[in-house]
């Protein structure tokens, strides 16, 4: 498996896939032909299909300024290899081809090609739970130290920084009103959400508290702002708002908080690596099922869960998503994503709740429900993963509703 540095990234949002993910196909590309006299990208499938809403275009215009570039989008063209497909093309002075780049975008702004998986290095030994748990067993260790052991202690610096961003998101969230970009008119709830919250008191307290900091988080990435993704930009407020409740409610240390931080990178790891996080492939359950299986754990093992109820927690944070679709209405990462990430932050504390109560044996194992969801992403039809033909996205009664 890759480093966590390859899951958590930060960025602006609103998307991984779609904004992140073309921006470092499109600086790889310019670097080696900085020069062509002309530039042709051709955006396919999903990518296509929902990039004007996710400011695909924008990005790579970006990237491209002054250059002679066009820009065609093929929504109904999908490429064998993955739906989140483009292809960069650089002539010379002649019409000569220099090159003719195809680009995968696969989710957590990570982009393949057809001669290679990935560029980055291998730094896990281990890819599957079952293995990784075994050697904590082994070893006695919990999952965030292989996660040190694997890494280095280096991976704290960048786990502090990941930390910072997201406190920041959270804090910039919800103190921001206003109408969020795009053309659904969607008001961002999380300052109110916060200011109801602090005029109750008890279990409903830290509930409203907790659907703020998830509001915040994605509703900062739906306006643009930074943040990191967790495993996705879409998904970035669930992981986030967990840390930032028990920090405030049990008053956790700075490095618990980021041991969570690796055992749930680490969850969220085993998943990219041996299914998807692309809301393009598998749908909603690779985004928001794989951040909630993340949250879960992540929780579990602050309150003092073993490794096996951490396990367990995580596993029921991704079966109990199992067919999410992907459905974004007009292509925004706003309806129904922002209140996924809300409700799936609270599903966390659910799943950690009955992880701990249990000791920690279940039937169904995570890598079993990581590869269930795989299969389950893969017989959806192409209408419900991230394209905006199926589902809430063929709605029109939400202009009546705005």
């Amino acid at each position: 498996m890759e480093s966590l540095k390859e899951l958590y990234k930060i960025g602006l949002g609103p998307s991984s896939s779609h904004t992140m993910g073309p921006h470092n196909a499109s600086n790889a590309f310019l670097e080696r032909h900085p020069n062509a006299a002309k530039y042709e990208i051709t955006l396919y499938g999903s990518l296509a299909a929902t990039g004007k809403g996710h400011l695909t275009g924008v990005t790579i215009e970006r990237v491209f300024k002054d250059k002679n570039m066009e820009l065609i989008w093929k929504p109904e063209e999908f490429l064998p290899k993955h739906p989140n497909a483009m292809r960069i093309i650089a002539y010379d002075d002649e019409q000569n081809v220099l090159e003719n780049w195809v680009a995968y975008s696969v989710g957590g702004g990570t982009i393949i090609d057809d001669s290679n998986e990935t560029s980055t290095p291998k730094v896990y030994e281990l890819s599957t739970m079952d293995d990784i748990l075994q050697w904590c067993e082994d070893n006695k260790k919990e999952l965030w130290e292989y996660v040190e052991y694997s890494e280095g202690p280096e991976i704290w610096d960048f786990l502090a920084e990941v930390w910072s961003v997201m406190k920041n998101a959270i804090k910039q969230g919800i103190k921001t009103g206003g109408v969020l970009p795009g053309g659904l008119d969607l008001e961002r709830k999380a300052k109110k959400y916060m200011l109801k919250a602090k005029t109750y008191s008890g279990p409903i307290k830290k509930r409203a508290m907790l659907y703020a900091y998830a509001l915040a988080v994605s509703e900062e990435n739906a306006g643009g702002g930074i943040v990191v993704t967790a495993p996705t930009c879409g998904a970035c407020g669930v992981l986030p708002a967990i840390l930032y409740h028990h920090k405030k409610i049990y008053k956790y240390s700075k490095e618990d908080i980021l041991h969570a931080l690796a055992t749930a990178g680490l969850i969220g790891n085993v998943v990219k690596t041996n299914a998807s996080i692309s809301g393009a492939e598998v749908g909603c359950q690779g985004e928001v099922g794989v951040a909630c299986a993340m949250a879960s754990g992540a929780s579990t093992q602050l309150h003092g869960g073993t490794i096996y109820q951490v396990e367990y927690s995580a596993e029921m944070g991704l079966e109990h998503h199992l067919g999410l679709t992907c459905d974004p209405i007009l292509g925004l990462v706003q309806i129904p994503c922002i209140e996924r990430n809300v409700f799936a932050a609270a599903r966390a504390l659910n799943h950690n709740a009955f992880a701990l109560m249990s000791d920690g044996r279940h039937r169904i194992s995570f890598d079993e429900v990581t590869e269930t969801m795989m299969k389950t992403g893969k017989a959806l039809p192409n209408t419900y993963k991230e394209t905006s033909l199926g589902g809430l996205a063929t709605l029109d009664s939400f202009v009546l509703r705005k």
